[in-house]
C-alpha cells in the first residue's frame, strides 16, 4: 500500500481504505477464482493497483467522464481508476463471467458508486463512452476496430475522445498502422520500480 502513498500522496481517507481494502479481497477471491497469477498476489499493489494507476498519470479524467474498461479481468485498470476518480463512471466489461463476479464484489465491497459490470463480448457493448481503457487484451488496430462504435463524440476532457491501453515492450510494429493518432508515454518516466522498466500508456484518438 506504501507504493500508492508514494506516488498518490493526496488521496482522501476514504480513497486510502479503498486501496488498502484491495489486498485481502484479492487475495481471498484468487484462492476460489484465478483473477491473478498465484505468484503475483504478493506484487498486487506494484503490478496491478499502481500499473493500473499509470493511466492517472497520463490523463487526469474530468468528473462526468464516462470510460469503459475492456477486458477488466478481476478489475484492472478499471477498479484502481475507478477508486481514484470517483466523479468518473467506469463500466467493467469481460467475456469470463466468474471474473467479472470478482470485480463486482470487489467494487460492491469497498462501496464504489461509479461502478457497473457486464459479462459480455466486446462486440456486444452498445453504451456509448468518452474513453475506453484496457490492460495488453489483444493488438490496438483489433481493439480499435471492436471500440470504434463505443466512443461519443461529445468531448469533456483535455484529450480528445479515444483509447488508453496500457502496454508493455517493443510497440513499433503494433503502433504503426495508427502512429499519426497515437501517443506513447513511458510509465518509468513516472515510476522507478523496475518493473515499470518496458511499460508504457498508448493513447489513440478516436475520430467518429
Amino acid at each position: 500500500m506504501d507504493i500508492i502513498l508514494k506516488y498518490f500522496p493526496d488521496l482522501t481517507e476514504t480513497q486510502k481504505e479503498q486501496f488498502a481494502a484491495l489486498y485481502d479481497l484479492y487475495t481471498d477471491w484468487n484462492s476460489k477464482i484465478n483473477v491473478i497469477s498465484r505468484k503475483d498476489i504478493t506484487n498486487l499493489y506494484e503490478h496491478h493497483v499502481l500499473h493500473s494507476l499509470g493511466i492517472a498519470k497520463f490523463i487526469q479524467f474530468k468528473p462526468g467522464t464516462r470510460i469503459m474498461d475492456l477486458g477488466t479481468g478481476g478489475g484492472f485498470p478499471g477498479i484502481p481508476l475507478a477508486i481514484l476518480f470517483p466523479d468518473s463512471t467506469f463500466h467493467l466489461v469481460d467475456s469470463i463471467g466468474k471474473k467479472v463476479r470478482v470485480a463486482t464484489e470487489i467494487a460492491n465491497t469497498i462501496g464504489l458508486k461509479n461502478v457497473t459490470t457486464r459479462h459480455c463480448r466486446a462486440e456486444e457493448e452498445k453504451q456509448m463512452f468518452d474513453f475506453v481503457v484496457s490492460r495488453a487484451v489483444m493488438p490496438l488496430t483489433d481493439l480499435l476496430k471492436i471500440i470504434r462504435k463505443n466512443i461519443s463524440k461529445e468531448q469533456h476532457n483535455a484529450f480528445p475522445n479515444g483509447l488508453v491501453c496500457l502496454k508493455g515492450g517493443e510497440l513499433e510494429k503494433e503502433v504503426f498502422p495508427v502512429k499519426h493518432q497515437t501517443m506513447v508515454t513511458e510509465l518509468k518516466d513516472f515510476f522507478s520500480e523496475e518493473f515499470f522498466e518496458t511499460k508504457k500508456v498508448v493513447y489513440v484518438t478516436v475520430n467518429n
